[in-house]
């Protein structure tokens, strides 16, 4: 089913102010059921460690004094139910932290009792976050051209010592999506190494479920979904705890960020209004739709920025990429010859436009980022339409 974009668009008050928001893989908008559940639980989130009452007293106040810890613990639980729905897994499997970034500084810990005894990683250069693990590590190269991470070379990388391989589901910025799957097709073909899959890019088109990526933990940022300062990490099943050192994650989320996790995914099964059944089944329905109408704005973004001569956009232009069968997520990175990418953003805000300006990434130095005057990354959310589209091409249009 078509996705009813003109809805979604009213999901959100912040649209209402005149500008039009080019910058979702970076800031995404917050929805308005979110903003609001944020708003609710900060007001009645704990700030008092529990005090259980005495037996005797039974009125009011005496509720009141193990209200506030009871309340937090429903938070956590209302978003780990939410992540695992998301992911296609059991709320007891998954763990909250303040960030992504932090969230796997600790896990790199965690691991530790995992990766002993000469065992060895394997890494992507596309990401554009890195880990520090204390093992050797083997690096899988991206496509300069394209910027997908070919899935055949890990059939030269894996083998029976890896225990750990970590990647993107897709470019933040360049868009080319990895097939996370066929790449779990060969790790599982040579060892019983883990797979942690950093889902965030893709958070709003692809599904995150264990199965259909692959993975055997699956990261997501809440920042992606409009929650900024939350994160989490959702293990395929919580069995596997006891080969990782459990005491490296603390539970130091806020509770009111928690809550507007979970709201921020109930919010994404709610897009598609013929969904039916649980969340966890309206989930996989609106993302199907959703991932239909990014594909949509990815081919009408790069029909737009590709017309334009002078304006080079990473993954698509050049010869190694022409003819390329990639799939890619509504997002590109384009330069203008000659023009600095600072000309390029002010250009667009006088229009009314908010895109960013490209950031330092390990990929886009790979594919010649340094060589132009700077870049901007457009990303596409489901209420942007093919009018903002066509309005960015004219801008751009304007300078090159």
């Amino acid at each position: 089913m078509a996705v009813d974009v003109a809805r979604i668009r009213g999901l959100y008050t912040s649209l209402g102010d005149g500008w039009t928001y080019l910058d979702a893989h970076i800031q995404p908008q917050i929805p308005e059921r979110v903003a609001a559940a944020a708003a609710r639980a900060f007001r009645s989130a704990p700030t008092l460690p529990r005090m259980d009452a005495p037996a005797e007293q039974v009125g009011s106040h005496a509720k009141l004094a193990v209200a506030p810890a009871a309340s937090g613990r429903d938070m956590f639980l209302a978003a780990r139910r939410a992540i695992a729905d998301l992911t296609d897994t059991s709320s007891d499997a998954v763990i909250l932290g303040p960030s992504l970034p932090v969230l796997l500084s600790r896990f790199s810990r965690a691991a530790r009792p995992l990766l002993r005894r000469d065992a060895s990683v394997v890494l992507s250069r596309a990401d554009s976050r890195m880990m520090n693990i204390d093992a050797p590590v083997r690096w899988a190269e991206p496509d300069v051209g394209t910027g997908e991470v070919p899935s055949w070379q890990f059939g030269g990388l894996v083998d029976g010592s890896t225990r750990l391989i970590v990647m993107q589901t897709a470019s933040p910025q360049v868009g080319s999506v990895h097939s996370t799957y066929h790449v779990a097709q060969y790790v599982r073909a040579a060892s019983r190494a883990w797979m942690l899959i950093d889902a965030t890019p893709t958070i709003t088109y692809r599904s995150a479920r264990h199965s259909d990526l692959g993975a055997d933990i699956v990261a997501i940022d809440g920042r992606a979904l409009g929650v900024p300062g939350i994160a989490a990490l959702a293990f395929r099943d919580y069995t596997m705890f006891p080969r990782i050192d459990r005491s490296a994650f603390i539970d130091d989320a806020s509770p009111a960020l928690a809550m507007a996790l979970a709201s921020a995914v109930d919010h994404l099964a709610d897009l598609d209004e013929s969904a039916r059944g649980t969340r966890r089944n309206r989930l996989a329905k609106s993302i199907e739709g959703l991932g239909d109408h990014g594909e949509q704005l990815s081919a009408a973004l790069i029909e737009a920025l590709q017309s334009m001569p002078k304006v080079h956009v990473f993954g698509v232009t050049g010869e190694v990429a022409a003819g390329a069968d990639v799939d890619r997520l509504p997002t590109a990175t384009f330069a203008i010859e000659g023009v600095p990418a600072a000309t390029i953003q002010q250009r667009l805000l006088t229009n009314g436009l908010v895109a960013a300006i490209s950031e330092a990434d390990p990929l886009l130095e790979a594919m010649g980022l340094g060589d132009t005057e700077g870049a901007i990354t457009c990303g596409l959310a489901p209420f942007n339409t093919v009018a903002d589209i066509d309005q960015l091409a004219r801008v751009v249009a304007s300078l090159g």
